[in-house]
Order: structure tokens, then sequence, then C-alpha cells
């Protein structure tokens, strides 16, 4: 069994201070420092631990009152109201606890009554006469004592206790905690199964649900050429050569600055979930445009997530090809994904079933490595050879010493090495290490980790 963090949603208007707001929450978790070049990337959630409870906090974005650039609209205008409706209705429906974010500054608005009344009519009565999701009033901006006792005023909105804070200073986030963690359900126990899971991830509009279809010999989802059509993460269970697989369609992934509130936004979460949950993302590249800097961008989740992964370039049959065309796609794939460069790639045809065939086979072998164990004796024998051939740095007038190592864990390989002094492992002899484990033990489209323990640790 595994459980599931529950999900906190952060709803609001534009420039009340969500985004600080979620910073604060997820602190330094998200925090990485990776020196390989191209791997920053947006987040649209973070996790966040308060009194050892772990939840996830999406930041939904606001709902921007301008339309198409233009002139600010109306409060009561249908278009605007349309937004606010979409964002709410999708925070009820998919989160455990929805924080409104308002502004203490500016005091209650129209909109911040609109939100208001649609979260409220929207919530679900339980057989225990409580509603579904809690809904937290935030009083954003609250740095002043006066400011405090002015966030009474947001009583109005009909919500209950306001929770004035200041999300840029982290004044009143404890208590809030504290209310937020009150109110979470429990863990949720989620059963596991024996297929092996497989995400279909990428851009919108490269194939994907055509890509689903044509594994399975048919119709099972929606194909539309309108970008952003999958909004859900879809399941489906098949049996390949006696072995029980579970695919997953998403909806596609854009630049975080092109996802619009609301609906597309809470599309892109599941998407992300969806890989957080699949032991293999196909990572799906439009060979009609290119890979682009989002497609890096995606396999950047997929490696966050330490899933394995296999490229699959789609739309082959529609562009012209030479002798080496093959050979300049996977150069130009190797060199942009250059932190995956243990990834094969795929160049198939959604459309006449060209290599579709190879995909799941693939995707199998993958899986397959991605459970191997290397025994410790072979371990430290690949790593013996691999010191004789390049010495371990040195700093200071002080060498690394390796001692042994050991994997400790499949589902990803985890490789634990001891060593005098963890912090003269330089990052270098670190992927060093890592390519001479890859020269005997492929670990075909799967990440390992190596960690460095001091001696006595």
């Amino acid at each position: 069994m595994s459980t599931r963090k529950p999900l906190v949603a952060l709803v609001g208007r534009p420039n009340v201070g969500k985004s600080t707001l979620f910073n604060r929450l997820i602190g330094e978790q998200l925090a990485i420092v990776d020196s390989t070049p191209g791997t920053t990337r947006d987040r649209l959630i973070g996790s966040c631990e308060w009194n050892g409870r772990w939840f996830d906090v999406v930041d939904t974005g606001g709902i921007d009152p301008q339309h198409g650039g233009q002139t600010p609209l109306s409060t009561g205008s249908a278009d605007y109201i349309e937004a606010i409706r979409r964002q709410a209705l999708m925070a009820v429906e998919n989160a455990d606890l929805v924080l409104l974010i308002t502004d203490g500054e500016e005091g209650p608005t129209p909109a911040d009554h609109e939100v208001a009344n649609l979260l409220r009519r929207h919530q679900q009565k339980r057989e225990d006469g409580s509603l579904h999701p809690p809904i937290l009033l935030v009083v954003n901006k609250c740095e002043s004592e006066a400011r405090r006792a002015a966030s009474l005023a947001f009583y109005e909105l009909g919500l209950g206790e306001p929770y004035p804070i200041s999300a840029l200073h982290g004044t009143g986030t404890g208590d809030l905690l504290d209310q937020v963690v009150a109110l979470l359900p429990a863990p949720e126990e989620i059963a596991e199964d024996d297929s092996v899971k497989i995400a279909i991830v990428g851009k919108p509009n490269v194939g994907k649900s055509s890509l689903l279809n044509r594994l399975l010999g048919e119709e099972r989802v929606l194909v539309s050429p309108i970008p952003g059509t999958t909004r859900d993460a879809v399941d489906t269970f098949l049996e390949y050569q006696g072995v029980p697989i579970t695919l997953i369609d998403t909806a596609g992934i854009r630049r975080r600055g092109r996802i619009e509130p609301g609906i597309e936004k809470y599309s892109v979460l599941r998407s992300l979930r969806s890989i957080e949950r699949a032991d293999v993302a196909l990572l799906v590249i439009d060979a009609t445009s290119g890979i682009t800097a989002q497609d890096a961008h995606i396999a950047g989740f997929i490696l966050d997530a330490w899933k394995s992964c296999v490229v699959v370039v789609n739309k082959w049959d529609a562009i012209r090809k030479e002798s080496q065309t093959v050979e300049e796609w996977k150069r130009l794939i190797r060199q942009e994904l250059n932190f995956m460069d243990y990834v094969p790639i795929l160049f198939v045809s959604a459309r006449t079933g060209q290599r579709v065939e190879q995909i799941l086979p693939t995707a199998l072998q993958v899986q397959e490595e991605r459970l191997a164990h290397i025994p410790t004796s072979k371990l430290n024998q690949i790593l013996q050879k691999a010191q004789d051939r390049q010495s371990p740095p040195a700093h200071a007038g002080r060498q690394l010493k390796i001692f042994y190592a050991t994997q400790v864990r499949t589902d990803p390989p985890t490789f634990l090495i001891y060593v005098n002094d963890p912090a003269l492992m330089h990052f270098s002899y670190l992927r060093y290490l890592e390519n001479c484990i890859r020269e005997e033990y492929h670990f075909l489209g799967t990440p390992i980790r190596l960690v460095t323990r001091g001696r006595h640790e």
C-alpha cells in the first residue's frame, strides 16, 4: 500500500500574494541546487511539511480581469464571472482544502465576494454534516497591527474566521498551518497493483491520444487536432505478452506562462501527478516542430520524479528524411536532453503505425532494468576499476578515498558509497562513476542515484 498526500489549493484574484504564500509554504523543499545545465524548471505544485504532516500545495493562478489586453472588464462581466466560476469549481473538485487568499490592504472586494459565494455553493455536505472541501479565509499583507485588526472586515464574506498573515514576512503563517493540518484528511492509502504503469506525456497536440489508440488498436480516447482536448489523466488497462500494463494518457503540459487559469492548470497538475505514479514515462515529441525547450522542461519533470523514460518522436512520417536524418535527430536530442543521455529514442508514427510496435517492448525492458540489482562484490569491482583508470579527486592536500559501495534499493536504483569525506566527492567524478556503472549495467532509460556517506555515518 502507498499513501496519497492531501492537496491544498490557493485560490484568489491577481496580486493578493498567492505565489508568495506558495513559496513560503514549500520553503526550501524545492530549493534544489543542481549543477547540471538546463535543469532549472518552474513548479506548479510543491510539497509542504508541518508538524509531521506532508501535503501538496498548488497555486491556481490569479483570475485576471483583463480581456485580450484590452480594457479591464467590469466585475459583473460574464467573461469575468465565468473565469471565476471555472477556477473556483476546479478547486472544489480537486482539493482536500481550499485557501481563499485576499488582500488586507484593499479590504473585501466584489471579486472576493464572488469567489467566496461560488466556493461555498459548491461544497459537498458529508454524512457527518461537514462540508467538503473545507475553506480557510486568508487575509494577506497584514504586516501591521492595524491591518490585522482591519482583517475582521472579511467576516462579511461568510467563510468564518479570517486568518491575517504576511506571506512576505511569514507573520501568522504558523497559526494558519496549524489549522490547515487540523483540517486535512487522514493519509489515504492507495491499493497497489502489479501492472507496469506507463504515462504518455508531452506538450499539447503531439499525438499522445492518437498514440494510445494505436497501441490499443482501437478508439479508446478522444482524438482531436485542437490542443488541450485531453483534460484528465485516463487509465487504460491491457495485457501485453502476459504482462499487465496500465497506460496513462495525460493532458498536454504547456509552459507555465501559457497555462490558462482554472481547468487547464488543473489538467497540468493531473499530468504531473501521473508522472509521479508512473514507472515509465513515454515523452512524446512532435517531429514536425522539432525538440523544443518545453520538451526538455517536461523531461526535467520526469527526472525530478526519478522516473524511467523513453523518448518517442511521433509524426515521423510527416518529415522529409535523408540517409543521416535519424542520427542527426538522435544527436540533437542527446544534446538538448544531456541530463538524460541514458534514454532510448524511438521514431514512430501514430497515424501509420510505423514502429509503434517497438514502444511497449522498449518500455518493459526499461522497467526491467529499473528493477535490476548489482551484487555488492560486483559493484565494488566496477568502482575499483574506475579508480584505477582515473584517480579520485583531491582538495587542499586531501584525496577522496572510496572504501566500499552497496546498492540499497531499486526503483530507482540507488547506490550508497562510503568515503573518507563526502565533501571531497566532486560532481564530475560522481558522474564518471555513474558512467562506469552503466558500462556494465546499462539501466536503460532509468536514472540512478549515487549517495555518498562518511565512513562512520
